[in-house]
């Protein structure tokens, strides 16, 4: 006992730990004291860390309370294989020794919509990539919060290779509590959706392409960067790595774009039909259309600038880019829509009722929806507008809000969380709702509905097409749905197309008398179509001759001679004047019919007088 008392050190540590056990009610000095002196003289905080893994697990009981206290503190510097293999609580002890924060942290969690058990899991692991940092958990920065999760995933996999599912658990407590650190204002980088990280991946395969084929698509990359959208960029830059990668292991001899001929981009093309994709077997028409157009911009432009390496003569052509199909848009029928949206409204889930109801009644698109922000509400007059932010073709626009949108947003506003940090209108759980949460909801009212599998987009066509067909204009629609081109808003018209239909189905029951009178087709059988087309195959009768005019062009000259003063005529031609009467009267010809009623009187007066 006298060894331990003459340590200044240990002495030191022994009472801060007395002193945090005292402060929450843990202290018994037969069951503290002795045995903290008695580990800190055997091992000691520099001696924990020449100790083996094993030898560190064999640690139990008080020592093991002490262990986490020293890590918790920052006094010892766990690895994460020890944190993942000993499953130690330090949790628990951080949320004594840090009780501030921890109780922020808690709240903070329950307002974002976390039960307390989740909440509880999320602090846990914050705690663990705190030690591993040797940060207190509310000095975490989102770099060492990144760093901390690759750690103990890494370690969980090396620890349990044959069960890969074990990293789930570190992922999904970690996920949470990135957006609970955000909006308790602990790091300030908002919570976004991980992606792996393959750049070094990518690195590496640059690398084997022969450096001048690299540095000019490489080249070709930074430039394009500069005007294209990053996301763009992404597909920009897999094609041409893809590309490049080929060359150099199928085609060693290309070693500049220079070096190529049209017979490589012929063996790519068949190359690339053949090759397997992600999803299927094989690149899908749209795959390969983007594949290779990608290529040709990119040849093309090299061609165009004119550098010290570009194509020698032309590499690809029009031909090459295979014809993507224009099917029409996919809608709902009436029926369906209205089955979908009393499901919507029945479903239990706050943001289904809203996403469906929003997206069935404005035509935004799904990105669109989920980048309204708060401020996307505006009042011009006595009315309410949706601002639409830039969206898929880099415009915004102001679209009318229904009163009852209105109030549905109001109310999912009102249930929003005070704290939180970012303005987008859709939030969840501290993070912005995805794409595939809006997806979710309207595929789940669907199948609520029992109209099979609905998308987002889906609803812009259908409101698009019910428009439409309620004689609302083109360009109303157009402004409505933010096309760019009267083009794109032609093809609801195509399917939606009321002339067409009031046509066929005024005249669809008067032909199916046919079928009941096979001997004779009943007169009132032929449609205002029918005669249209029946009047262009008559000929119109002239005196010596007819008139091969089409019916839909005027002609003032059709009854010139009859109408001159110098026009003369006998009885013997009154059959003739009889039938051109006849004629005019059948296509109603009113002025025509006029001009030969005189001629016929004056025949017929003449004929009385002599």
């Amino acid at each position: 006992m006298s060894r331990l008392r003459r340590d200044p050190q240990v002495e030191a540590l022994v009472a801060a730990y007395r002193g945090a056990l005292e402060a929450v009610g843990q202290f018994a000095e037969n069951e503290v004291t002795s045995p903290a002196r008695s580990f800190l003289l055997r091992v000691g905080v520099d001696g924990w860390a020449g100790l083996s893994l094993d030898q560190q697990l064999a640690v139990r009981g008080h020592d093991r309370r002490l262990v986490a206290w020293l890590i918790v503190t920052g006094r010892v510097q766990p690895t994460a294989e020890y944190l993942v293999a000993s499953k130690i609580r330090v949790g628990r002890v951080a949320a004594w020794v840090h009780r501030e924060f921890h109780e922020r942290f808690m709240r903070v969690a329950g307002e974002l919509g976390f039960d307390p058990k989740s909440a509880e899991l999320q602090w846990w692991a914050v705690a663990k990539v705190a030690a591993l940092a040797g940060v207190p958990p509310e000095r975490l920065t989102k770099a060492q919060l990144d760093t901390g999760r690759e750690q103990l995933i890494a370690a969980t996999r090396r620890l349990h290779p044959e069960h890969p599912l074990r990293v789930r658990p570190v992922t999904t407590r970690l996920h949470g509590a990135e957006a609970t650190l955000f909006h308790a204002g602990v790091i300030d980088a908002p919570p976004r959706k991980r992606h792996p990280d393959k750049s070094a991946v990518r690195a590496r395969q640059w690398a084997a392409v022969p450096s001048r084929l690299r540095q000019t698509l490489q080249g070709y990359i930074e430039q394009t960067q500069l005007s294209l959208r990053p996301a763009t960029m992404v597909r920009v830059e897999a094609v041409l790595r893809e590309f490049a990668t080929w060359l150099t292991t199928d085609v060693p001899e290309v070693r500049a774009v220079a070096d190529l001929r049209r017979e490589h981009i012929e063996h790519y093309k068949r190359h690339l039909a053949e090759r397997p994709a992600r999803r299927s077997a094989k690149l899908s028409k749209i795959g390969l259309a983007e594949q290779l157009g990608t290529l040709r911009v990119c040849l093309d432009r090299l061609a165009e600038w004119d550098g010290q390496d570009a194509p020698t003569r032309v590499l690809m052509f029009a031909g090459d880019i295979p014809r993507r199909d224009q099917p029409l848009p996919r809608f709902i029928d009436d029926a369906a829509a209205a089955k979908l949206l009393r499901a919507a409204r029945e479903h239990p889930d706050p943001f289904t009722r809203l996403a469906v109801e929003f997206l069935a009644r404005t035509g935004l698109r799904k990105s669109e929806f989920l980048d309204l922000t708060l401020d996307s509400v505006v009042q011009i007059g006595s009315a309410y507008w949706l601002h639409v932010p830039l969206g898929k073709l880099r415009t915004d626009r102001y679209i009318p809000l229904h009163p009852q949108l209105k109030e549905m947003l109001d109310e999912w506003v009102a249930n929003r969380p005070a704290g939180l940090r970012e303005p987008w209108l859709f939030i969840e759980r501290g993070r912005r709702i995805g794409k595939q949460r809006a997806e979710d909801a309207v595929a789940n009212a669907a199948r609520a509905a029992g109209i099979g599998h609905v998308t987002p987009h889906q609803l812009r066509h259908t409101l698009a097409t019910q428009a439409i067909n309620r004689g609302m204009s083109l360009e109303a629609i157009a402004a409505l749905l933010g096309h760019k081109s009267m083009r794109m808003t032609m093809v609801y018209a195509k399917i939606a197309n009321r002339t067409v239909a009031d046509e066929y189905f005024a005249v669809s029951e008067k032909v199916e008398a046919l079928y009941d009178q096979p001997r004779e087709l009943p007169a009132t059988a032929e449609g205002a179509e029918m005669r249209k087309l029946r009047a262009e195959m008559h000929r119109r009768m002239l005196g010596n001759g007819y008139c091969a005019r089409p019916v839909g062009l005027d002609c003032h000259f059709e009854s010139i001679c009859e109408s001159c003063t110098y026009f003369q005529t006998t009885l013997e031609f009154r059959p003739t004047l009889q039938r051109q009467r006849d004629d005019a009267a059948d296509k109603g010809q009113v002025g025509r019919q006029k001009i030969f009623d005189g001629l016929l009187e004056r025949l017929d007066t003449q004929a009385t007088a002599s």
